[in-house]
């Protein structure tokens, strides 16, 4: 009876961040009957897929241009598909609209306190009994206090730009105009520049060939390369429903790394041979991928040129690895990533990369004596990230609730030492590793 009781009883849940995982987040939490209160600090939902024409509030969003990777069939959340008149792949305005659509309907919006910043969340007195946190906000000046009986972050990975500008000698003296791709909004303002676009993941690549149309030359250097993939395939499908199968998953976990790898580059390579490109994965470093429709074409006329990482800039050129100089830079754009904060947490959550917390399933971490904090939307996946962050947050209202149980807290930490051990071992292969890990922390 007790436990049936307590299955039944509504708990607070505090959600931060309104993006896509928030609204997820909240949605899910209503449907187990729990209460959520989500905290934004902007003025409205969707995170970085809400554009703004410019980042003076310190939040990341989403250049004008962008494109949706993956297409409308695979990221769509589960009860609720985007409309028959969607384009499969969608700019930022049709995603943002969609996201805007999901909140109305579920009526999600009155669950959310916006231009409310998290100041702190800690373990309250009791926190080994009850599990609850203190949570204090400000709302336009004022603080707030309140106690909630769990905690679900929802903050993305896009927060703070990664700015590596001490592994680039000399740029300190350069004279042209330095920013983070997080800065950037559309390509006016930057017609006839030459333009250094350095790094080449998704935004590198977009920018790239954005402001090829409109600068005197662009300059894309990369210090590890890439695979390049469109959004069609065969049939002129979607790429994304082609390539992303129970089968080819199945199959990749059947084969050998090495075989897979070798089937993988020649597959790539017979759309066009990514070495004449300047793009192959450089010898050592770490494979990978973008979607990009435009930029091999880009490549081969000459409006974008390849070049190695940089070794130093000097006040008006750059000096590549390979040896070559470049001449009359005018702006250099650091497309290099962003780093994750946790600033509202006490140590060691608040640094829960730098620390290599375990995160049990990618979503609680594993030294808490409660199960009442998920991380979610904290993981990389090969699609999209929105059906994603619904199971997790499907899986964590779900043990909010009580109705799903994890391990204790000791074994999550021993199995994330066998984990850290297993990747310092020099005799697995990767795929072995990956293999162990997922059994480690199978329920």
């Amino acid at each position: 009876m007790k436990e049936a009781t307590e299955h039944t009883m509504v708990k607070r849940v505090a959600v931060i961040g309104a993006g896509v995982s928030g609204l997820s987040s909240i949605k899910c939490c209503l449907d187990e009957d729990l209460e959520p209160t989500c905290f934004e600090r902007s003025n409205d939902i969707g995170g970085l897929w809400k554009y703004t024409e410019t980042s003076t509030d310190g939040m990341t969003r989403v250049y004008k241009s962008l494109v949706t990777n993956v297409s409308k069939e695979m990221s769509c959340y589960s009860d609720f598909p985007f409309q028959e008149d969607y384009p499969n792949y969608m700019n930022q305005g049709k995603f943002w609209q969609y996201l805007q659509e999901f909140a109305e309907h579920f009526d999600l919006l009155k669950y959310i306190q916006f231009k409310t910043t998290v100041c702190s969340v800690t373990k309250c007195p009791d926190f080994s009994i009850s599990g609850q946190w203190d949570v204090i906000t400000e709302t336009e000046g004022r603080q707030d206090r309140a106690v909630f009986d769990a905690v679900m972050v929802c903050t993305g990975h896009f927060l703070n730009p990664r700015l590596p500008l001490e592994s680039f000698p000399g740029i300190n003296k350069f004279k042209g105009h330095v920013l983070h791709s997080q800065e950037y909004k559309i390509p006016e303002g930057f017609q006839d520049k030459r333009v250094l676009v350095i790094g080449l993941g998704n935004t590198g690549g977009d920018i790239a060939v954005e402001l090829s149309r409109t600068a005197a030359q662009v300059l894309l250097s990369t210090r590890t390369g890439t695979w390049v993939t469109g959004r069609s395939s065969h049939g002129g499908y979607p790429f994304s429903m082609m390539a992303i199968r129970r089968s080819h998953n199945f199959i990749k976990q059947m084969l050998p790394s090495c075989v897979l790898k070798w089937i993988q580059e020649r597959q790539m390579n017979k759309i066009f041979n990514h070495e004449n490109y300047g793009l192959s994965i450089i010898k050592g470093k770490k494979s990978k991928k973008i979607v990009n429709d435009e930029l091999p074409t880009c490549i081969l006329c000459g409006t974008v040129t390849m070049k190695t990482s940089v070794k130093e800039f000097t006040e008006t050129s750059a000096l590549f690895e390979d040896g070559t100089m470049e001449e009359n830079i005018d702006v250099v754009i650091f497309a290099t990533g962003y780093t994750f904060s946790f600033p509202f947490f006490e140590e060691p959550l608040k640094s829960l990369c730098t620390k290599k917390i375990f995160l049990y399933k990618k979503v609680f971490p594993s030294n808490l004596e409660k199960a009442t904090l998920a991380i979610i939307g904290f993981f990389g996946l090969q699609g999209s990230i929105l059906p994603g962050t619904e199971l997790q947050a499907r899986w964590a209202t779900r043990v909010f609730k009580g109705l799903c149980k994890l391990p204790p807290s000791q074994k999550l930490m021993a199995d994330a030492t066998k984990v850290e051990e297993l990747i310092k071992s020099p005799s697995l292969p990767p795929s072995k590793i990956l293999m162990l890990a997922l059994q480690m922390v199978k329920c």
